[in-house]
């Protein structure tokens, strides 16, 4: 018996899989331009453009959870031929968005709206296609309810660190830690840093001066690949974390500081001001501070804190 395709709804932290390595750690919130959703077990990459108020889902995802091709681009650019010959205007009404790949980097490629992909839908013989499309109405509404009522937002962010198994002291924290960064990531958009590789850079340097690691050599440290630095990291990792990232707006702030030159200094002073508390901690406990310990799935499916 064939088994039904799962409707469900998920919108994980981009780092949660291979193609979702995609930010500097952010978990999602009603700003997020960019989420992974899930469709029976499947990510499916969409991008949120504000200006419209509309999603905008990856053609050829859609096209490889619903047909199961290990090669959804060929298929597409036949399909796209097919369409073409037959005057159909589909391929046409899409556009192109860049959205990340297997490799981390972005990558233009084919996306459509909710209305686009549910004609693309009908054009693509597959079992998955009627659920597919009530999946597609309900994330395609989900947004739109999370935008009148940012709660919602909050809450399934809150679901998904429940399911794995943070407890609620930490979940305070992260929770608490995503609006200090949001706060300074706002300050940087407004002070002519650049997104993606500008925010990556000084995030690099705050993180580096509070932990004498790069982001990519702590999670090397936690034995982690995709996975999202934030989500593993241990309650104290959170709060230095938050308390550099808290420094380094306020002096960003008393400095005006402007663009990225600029703004790589309070970066370091701000990281230096968590190293510096940090420093004084490990001195009083003989505890360190920046820890090997994750929350990788264990083998009973569980989730706990374990050591690389």
């Amino acid at each position: 018996m064939r088994r039904s395709p799962q409707i469900k709804v998920s919108l994980l932290p981009v780092g949660s899989l291979a193609i979702r390595n995609l930010s500097i750690d952010n978990m999602p919130d009603i700003n997020n331009k960019k989420i992974i959703a899930i469709f029976d077990n499947e990510p499916v990459r969409r991008v949120w453009l504000k200006k419209e108020e509309k999603w905008m889902f990856s053609v050829v995802d859609v096209i490889r959870v619903l047909t199961g091709s290990s090669r959804p681009r060929k298929y597409w650019n036949a399909l796209k031929t097919k369409l073409n010959e037959e005057g159909s205007q589909l391929s046409q009404k899409m556009g192109q968005l860049k959205m990340a790949s297997q490799d981390g980097k972005f990558y233009e490629t084919d996306a459509g709206d909710v209305e686009t992909i549910f004609r693309l839908v009908q054009s693509i013989p597959s079992p998955k296609a009627e659920p597919f499309k009530l999946w597609l109405a309900k994330v395609g509404y989900e947004r739109i309810q999370e935008i009148a009522d940012p709660d919602k937002a909050l809450n399934r962010s809150r679901g998904y660190w429940q399911k794995m198994g943070r407890s609620r002291q930490w979940i305070q924290q992260r929770m608490m830690g995503q609006e200090i960064r949001n706060k300074l990531t706002d300050y940087w958009k407004d002070n002519e840093v650049k997104e993606k590789e500008e925010y990556a850079i000084l995030t690099d340097i705050i993180h580096k001066e509070w932990s004498d690691l790069t982001t990519k050599e702590h999670k090397k440290y936690k034995g982690l690949k995709t996975e999202n630095l934030r989500d593993h990291m241990t309650d104290a990792e959170l709060v230095f974390t938050a308390l550099a990232e808290l420094s380094t707006r306020q002096i960003a702030e008393a400095d005006r500081a402007r663009g990225l030159v600029e703004n790589k200094i309070p970066a370091k002073k701000g990281g230096a001001v968590a190293k510096n508390a940090r420093l004084e901690l490990e001195e009083k406990t003989s505890k360190k501070i920046v820890s090997p310990k994750n929350f990788k799935r264990t083998n009973n499916n569980s989730h706990k804190a374990i050591d690389s």
